[in-house]
């Protein structure tokens, strides 16, 4: 004989339990905690989370669980866990209020970043947890939808500091990596002696040794199994009289009990838990005016099915274990699987809940049937609006399979597609492209088929396998879209100048040309200008492409910019910014992307755009300010499980130090990043940074070697121009003035079509180096005064490096040392250490004395507390920093503590006071 009750409890587990109660005790103390429970079906997961809220004596509790279904509603599960906690959402900052409310239905608007969504979320808990601990507890993630699971784990990475606790289950094996790389805490069976414990406390009557060991052994400490599994188990198997006991996986086995535990009741009793088990929320008066509808006798079968203790019955439906769900829905055969989904979609109202009803009635219908899949294309949209484009495409690629016409067919799989592609499906989209182009797609819907199939290539491959398809979608877009077309071949070019070395001389040159064949619009706005003066450059030379770039860029630094052309085309134009050397445009427009891409919430395009502005800051000689970019997109990248950007972002920040190892160590994260292997800005930017380096170093044979490298795409323009200014240092110093006398001309050229001070300064540079006499005396002063009356501070403390260096060649040492201490000054201020380091021997061969800089004399403050330092002094608010950086109000205030107990302050005000690492002593 065997009990129905629930055994011993939790039996052993005594690690386990620890590490919850050390998670409880950390939030009491004002510390966040995170913890994955990893575990087989029945392992315990559910019991220990059962555990952890019994024991949350003075704190708030909220709970979710994920419900197997094939049904994917967005954010349904981030609600579930959020709905107690709505009465806060006001005292969100408007941004993340709105985001939330039209994440949730409850507000209508444009489709919300999930990215602000998740920040809008961490404010939630962490203004929920202001008064007391907050218990956070998600059963079965693994059956979350998409992105309720993906806005959980940007939470989990950015809880520290705000009395929150968050505890995940997951069921192990799960196809899809979710929670991956946080605190994990992995179950496994119970110890032998701990099993027949919990066995004897289930089977009351006599129970043979042997079968007892078998059990055991056979089910591997699986408590679930060890509860359950006697129950099915005849008397004579229990006494040792049946021969062997079966075996198979312990989940497995489990389900086939369940299964057989079902197909035992009545058969009334059964169609009642096929629509229970069809049925993924539990509404109890739902799953009544089902059964009804179905002629079921629904207090008797409900009765039968609470006896069988597989289900409860109250105000929800709750099946004992998720296998018994997946259990009782098995055992229905299909005709009444789709039997009970209509008669679910039959009672679920269509104005509350449309998007269920219209999943009911596709797993009700077997073949084609054009009003099922209009239902489900208006769900779709109406989870496109609410930002889930994982819904949205499971409702399209649905609503495909049940589409009569074979051109809406392929119509609703291109959307299904698209919607994939969003998602981050990429496999899936590739294939429901192909699909689409199966059936009789127009030629707009084949062109935008191509353009899809090219960005999932740039995506999930590289800019270089995308480029072909995105130049063959803007050819076919040109007659039936001129806009689309226009911002297919910015892509493009972008996507080529990306890309770098390609095989077959194909690439940017083509794209060109292309776009050059376009007929020229009538009014050319500052976007056609744009994309024009680039291919000019490329086809017809620097010259016939640089004079249009320079008027596209003072037509965007000049006018404002709606966000959706921002966000499009200034990434581009700062690119182009830098490569026909405007400085101006280049600090206003990176400036302005980045405002724009955090007051739109698009963090798709901020760390793009962190990029551009941190590259900008470091020729302006603000390393400061550029590590401190550095560190947002860290945190970005933290946030979003990505490193991409924080190791390039590192790449242009730490050669200017001077420090090898570090910039060697930037290097290697660069080149061995998956997300751009095959890239030839990758080999142009690594080679430039050691250049930039070495040059400091003073090992000119190391930076020639490398700069000669970064060099050898200039149609990359950028930092491949950047590296043929270190080429030129670097061949002067080996005395190798034929191959520098190359570069310079080249460089010369591009001032002359420039016509920038930063242009003819460089120029003017460079040509010194190779000059003698008066000539490169005049040619270093024209150089400073034209560096000087920009904002490059990097490139005119080098200069002033490079004219002290001279002048104490030529023996004029107190001429020198006015220079070499400048260069000094700047280049210690700015924390440019090795080109410092350069200007102090040279000063002490001038026979001055001179310190070394030292940054052990300011407080070393980490890199986000120094970016939190910097925001204070500039005046933003502890919400403001948290949204900009993506941390709660109370992590900022954290960190601030640790920066004000560090700089040996107590208030904000005093914080206008502190000079910073690498700012001047006037900042």
């Amino acid at each position: 004989m065997t009990s129905r009750g629930s055994g011993a409890g939790l039996i052993d587990r005594q690690h386990e339990r620890r590490a919850l109660d050390d998670l409880l005790a950390g939030a009491k103390d004002g510390r966040s905690g995170v913890l994955v429970l990893r575990g087989e079906a029945g392992i315990g997961k559910s019991e220990l989370l059962k555990y952890l809220l019994e024991r949350a004596t003075g704190c708030r509790a909220v709970s979710a669980a994920g419900v197997q279904s094939e049904m994917e509603l967005s954010y349904a599960g981030l609600h579930q866990l959020c709905a107690p906690l709505l009465p806060g959402i006001d005292s969100l900052p408007e941004p993340q209020r709105d985001a939330l409310r039209t994440a949730f239905g409850l507000h209508i608007g444009a489709a919300p970043d999930r990215f602000l969504v998740g920040l809008a979320t961490l404010s939630l808990l962490s203004n929920a947890a202001g008064s007391e601990p907050l218990l956070c507890v998600v059963d079965d993630a693994q059956w979350l939808d998409h992105v309720s699971a993906q806005t959980l784990e940007f939470v989990a990475r950015r809880l520290l500091a705000e009395s929150v606790v968050l505890a995940v289950a997951v069921r192990e094996p799960t196809t899809s990596e979710m929670f991956i790389g946080l605190p994990e805490l992995p179950l496994t069976g119970l110890l032998e002696e701990d099993s027949r414990k919990l066995l004897a406390s289930v089977v009351t009557g006599p129970l043979d040794r042997r079968v007892r060991d078998r059990i055991v052994e056979e089910t591997r400490g699986n408590p679930l199994a060890l509860i359950e599994l006697p129950h099915t188990l005849k008397a004579l198997e229990l006494t040792g009289d049946s021969g062997r006991v079966r075996t198979g996986p312990v989940s497995n086995r489990l389900e086939q009990d369940f299964l057989r535990r079902v197909r035992a009741l009545p058969a009334e009793t059964q169609r009642l838990l096929f629509i229970a088990a069809a049925e993924p929320v539990g509404d109890t008066t739902l799953l009544r005016r089902a059964a009804e509808q179905l002629g079921i006798a629904v207090d008797a079968a409900a009765a039968d099915a609470e006896a069988s203790g597989l289900i409860t019955l109250g105000t929800w439906a709750r099946f004992r274990h998720p296998l018994v769900r997946s259990a009782a829905y098995r055992a229905a055969v299909p005709d009444d699987r789709r039997e009970a989904h209509r008669a679910l979609a039959d009672v679920t109202d269509p104005k509350l809940d449309p998007d269920r009803r219209a999943w009911h009635l596709a797993r009700a219908t077997v073949g084609p049937d054009e009003a099922v899949a209009v239902e489900l294309e208006r769900s779709a949209d109406r989870a496109q609006a609410r930002g889930g484009v994982a819904a949205a495409a499971a409702f399209l690629d649905r609503a495909t399979q049940l589409t009569p016409d074979p051109a809406s067919r392929g119509a609703r799989a291109l959307a299904a597609a698209h919607a994939k592609y969003q998602a981050g499906a990429f496999e899936a989209a590739r294939e429901l492209a192909g699909a689409a182009e199966l059936g009789p797609l127009d030629e707009f819907g084949a062109a935008r088929s191509i353009l899809l199939r090219g960005r999932i290539m740039t995506a999930s491959s590289s800019a270089g396998a995308g480029l072909p398809l995105l130049l063959q979608a803007a050819r076919r877009l040109e007659p039936l879209d001129a806009g689309l077309a226009r911002e297919t071949y910015r892509d493009a070019i972008y996507a080529a100048l990306t890309a770098g070395r390609l095989p077959h001389g194909k690439g940017i040159f083509e794209v060109a040309q292309a776009i050059l064949a376009t007929p020229a619009p009538a009014e050319p706005t500052r976007d056609d200008l744009l994309l024009d003066g680039q291919a000019r450059l490329i086809t017809e030379g620097y010259a016939a492409g640089a004079p249009l770039l320079r008027r596209a860029l003072a037509e965007f630094r000049a006018g404002g910019i709606p966000p959706k052309e921002g966000l499009g085309w200034l990434p581009l134009a700062c690119r182009l910014a830098h490569s026909t050397w405007d400085f101006e445009s280049w600090s206003v427009l990176s400036a302005r992307l980045v405002d724009l891409a955090r007051e739109t919430g698009a963090v798709s395009v901020l760390p793009s755009a962190l990029l551009l502005r941190l590259s900008n800051r470091v020729f302006a000689g603000d390393l400061a300010g550029a590590r401190s970019l550095v560190a947002e997109a860290t945190a970005i990248g933290e946030a979003t499980g990505s490193s991409f950007f924080a190791h390039y972002s590192a790449l242009v920040v730490e050669p200017w130090k001077g420090r090898e190892a570090t910039t060697r160590q930037a290097i290697d994260a660069v080149t061995q990043d998956l997300l751009l292997r095959g890239e030839g800005k990758v080999e142009t930017a690594t080679q430039w940074a050691a250049a930039v380096l070495y040059n400091g170093l003073g090992r000119y044979a190391e930076a020639y070697a490398a700069a000669l490298r970064g060099c050898e795409n200039p149609q990359e323009l950028g930092l491949s121009l950047q590296s043929t200014v270190e080429l030129i240092e670097a061949a002067v110093r080996l005395g190798r003035p034929a191959d520098a006398a190359v570069a310079v001309s080249k460089i010369s050229d591009m001032a002359q079509a420039s016509g920038t001070d930063w242009a003819l300064g460089t120029a003017a540079g460079v040509r010194a180096l190779v000059s003698e006499g008066q000539v490169a005396e005049a040619l270093y002063r024209e150089a400073i005064e034209r560096l000087g009356g920009t904002g490059v501070r990097m490139d005119l403390a080098r200069t002033h490096l490079l004219y002290g260096e001279w002048l104490r060649r030529e023996n004029r040492r107190a001429d020198a040392r006015a220079h070499l201490s400048t260069a000094h000054d700047m280049l210690g201020h700015i924390g440019a250490e090795a080109f410092a380091e350069r200007a102090r021997r040279e000063l002490q061969a001038t026979g001055a004395r001179v310190r070394r800089n030292s940054a052990a004399a300011q407080v070393a403050l980490t890199p986000q507390e120094e970016q939190i330092a910097r925001l204070v002094r500039d005046g933003l608010t502890n919400p403001e920093i948290g949204a900009q950086l993506f941390i709660s109000p109370h992590t900022v205030e954290w960190h601030l503590r640790k920066v004000f107990s560090k700089l040996g302050i107590t208030s904000r005000k005093e914080m206008r006071t502190v000079r910073l690492t690498g700012e001047a002593a006037s900042a």
